[in-house]
């Protein structure tokens, strides 16, 4: 590990993401840090604001980032507004809203805010990157294990993103992943890769705030006792 901030080791990394496998037909990779300029100045400077130490955190791992959420401001489950109102950096060429960003920015909140939650925690995704299907002129979000042939093709670069991810400066005894379909493929590459010790399995924000929000506040203090052990 090198004498840089965690938060400078997640720039590099950031500024060094590039896909250039093969995928399936209609599906693309999007990269935010290269389709808006104004993507990579925002991410340097969330970093910079709440990773400028050294400290070891736990890693929350997603599925892959939302072309309106992450997608567009490079942080991890955060859209425009959540990064302005709570993270007090704006971002003047887009205005997103993310339903998955709303609840974790509610777990957030009721962690202690933003700066305590990020001191202890990072989260990110095994495949970085935006994926979206285009059809018939619509663009529309995928995840990776959404097509066996989509896994089979972005999977090699899954296991080497968790890597680097790991070698950021995480935690590996416990991982907390988003959605249990996610889980479940994520514990075959840990079978064989053998990176974490206990996988704790959360619902999916989006999932959550789709089809369970009359129940939401049990989920935040769901995800609350699972971020506190």
């Amino acid at each position: 590990m090198s004498g840089r901030s965690f938060g400078e080791r997640v720039v590099a990394f950031n500024k060094n993401l590039a896909y250039e496998g093969v995928l399936p037909d209609g599906i693309f990779a999007l990269n935010p840090f290269f389709d808006n300029p104004q993507t990579l100045q925002v991410m340097e400077t969330f970093y910079q604001k709440f990773y400028g130490d050294n400290r070891r955190r736990r890693f929350i791992i997603g599925i892959n980032p939302s072309r309106h959420g992450a997608g567009v401001t490079g942080v991890p489950f955060t859209d425009t507004k959540r990064l302005e109102t709570v993270c007090g950096i704006p971002m003047h060429s887009a205005h997103t809203h993310e339903i998955s960003s709303v609840f974790l920015y509610d777990v957030i909140e009721a962690y202690g805010g933003a700066p305590k939650f990020y001191a202890d925690f990072y989260i990110n995704s095994p495949f970085p990157l935006a994926l979206v299907q285009r059809q018939a002129g619509k663009e529309t979000n995928i995840n990776y294990y959404d097509k066996p042939q989509l896994f089979l093709a972005v999977k090699s670069f899954m296991v080497d993103s968790i890597k680097k991810h790991i070698e950021l400066g995480l935690e590996t005894d416990r991982v907390y992943v988003l959605g249990k379909k996610n889980a479940a493929f994520l514990a075959k590459i840990n079978a064989e890769h053998k990176f974490f010790g206990e996988m704790v399995v959360l619902e999916h924000p989006r999932y959550i705030q789709q089809y369970r929000s009359r129940d939401r506040q049990l989920f935040i203090d769901k995800f609350i006792l699972a971020f506190q052990q």
